[in-house]
């Protein structure tokens, strides 16, 4: 696995503790909207390769855009400067 923009001899290091000991995995991530206002939109589900660190247990992965456009058409919260779940 392999950070953007390092050469094919560069190992991807953890962000929380830096290492190098990764492995990939496939998920199903079920994504829920926040608070009360999201009980009655759909959830969305995404299947993404994920990176986890075998030593903390830092994990990553990527949304693909359709599964993206989703959150972004269908978040409540979209346009305003709140970020806590009500």
């Amino acid at each position: 696995m392999l950070e953007k923009g390092y050469d094919a001899l560069s190992p991807m290091t953890c962000k929380a503790c830096h290492s190098a000991n990764w492995r990939e995995f496939t998920a199903e991530i079920n994504i829920h909207f926040p608070g009360m206002k999201g009980i009655d939109i759909p959830a969305v589900w995404v299947f993404p390769k994920m990176s986890v660190c075998m030593d903390c247990g830092f994990a990553g992965f990527a949304i693909p855009d359709a599964e993206l456009r989703k959150l972004e058409r269908n978040d409540w919260r979209k346009g305003r400067d709140e970020t806590s779940v009500q």
